[in-house]
């Protein structure tokens, strides 16, 4: 049903393991993680032409505020005009909303495409391939051995199963495999994305305008109850799972420092190009001089 999320999933992280595995050895942990690490790279590469359409748009949106509130208070009682004068500005100013969803739902994509493949390396218990489901007849564990996983033959689901962080398993979690080596990467993985979770709620809600109508619990939320999701939510999760979720929320903490940097730049640069032409421009009714 979702083989055009699982496959392209499957194949890109292929692709890595078997670059790192040539360099590492096929039998190598770090081959798994790094592959999983670079999966996050390549995803976030793809969707940094959006993520930046995403910036602006919510730049542009936050210059429109006095305008939009204005269109509010201009048609108080009708919504239906509301909308349509809001539409039109938007328009007029080049605003897609739906370009804004497109890094959030790439992200989603390949975090449940990931999520699937790396649970079907062992297909030796009673959750089924799909997240969340069951299957009444798993395979033994001879079965699972010899048996490919989408991009992946045989012998590389058997490294895959063998492959550890700090001697904690990639495919294992802390309920499967409770040792001292499970708990403490579990929970220093845990803990970092948490933090990058928490930081990078704060750098987006910084950003709000204050003037504009916000919902508090929805900012609650982000800076809270989400970091706190991913503290119970992890102790769930395979240990690969964690690891692409702590490369992927380090990065977004990331690229939004350096993409948020750069279009204030350009922001406070155009501020002061508007601010010399004004003040270069001849008054009214004086003719301006020519060179």
């Amino acid at each position: 049903m979702f083989d055009f999320v699982y496959y392209p999933v499957s194949a890109v992280l292929w692709l890595w393991h078997t670059a790192f595995a040539a360099v590492l050895g096929p039998a190598s942990g770090l081959a798994w993680v790094l592959a999983v690490v670079f999966l996050v790279a390549s995803l976030r590469a793809v969707l940094l032409f959006p993520f930046v359409k995403q910036a602006r748009t919510q730049a542009v949106l936050q210059r429109l505020q006095p305008q939009l509130r204005a269109i509010q208070q201009k048609y108080p009682e009708d919504k239906q005009q509301q909308y349509l004068e809001t539409r039109k500005l938007r328009k007029d100013h080049g605003v897609s909303m739906l370009a804004g969803c497109l890094p959030a739902l790439g992200q989603g994509l390949v975090f449940f495409g990931l999520f699937h493949v790396l649970r079907s390396f062992d297909r030796t218990g009673t959750a089924g391939h799909l997240p969340f489901g069951s299957t009444p007849a798993p395979m033994t564990v001879e079965q699972n051995a010899a048996t490919a996983n989408y991009f992946f033959d045989a012998a590389e689901v058997r490294s895959f199963l063998q492959a550890e962080l700090f001697g904690a398993p990639l495919s294992g979690t802390p309920a499967g495999h409770p040792t001292v080596a499970m708990g403490a990467v579990v929970v220093t993985l845990m803990l970092i994305a948490a933090v990058a979770t928490h930081f990078t709620a704060r750098a987006s809600i910084a950003r709000q305008d204050p003037a504009a109508q916000q919902i508090p619990m929805m900012n609650t939320l982000m800076l809270w109850v989400f970091p706190a999701g991913v503290l119970v939510g992890g102790a769930l999760l395979p240990v690969a799972i964690l690891l692409y979720w702590v490369s992927n929320n380090a990065w977004t903490l990331a690229q939004q420092h350096f993409v948020y940097r750069r279009l204030d730049a350009e922001s406070a640069a155009a501020t002061t190009e508007v601010v010399v032409r004004k003040a270069t421009a001849p008054k009214p009714g004086v003719k301006p001089r020519r060179r």
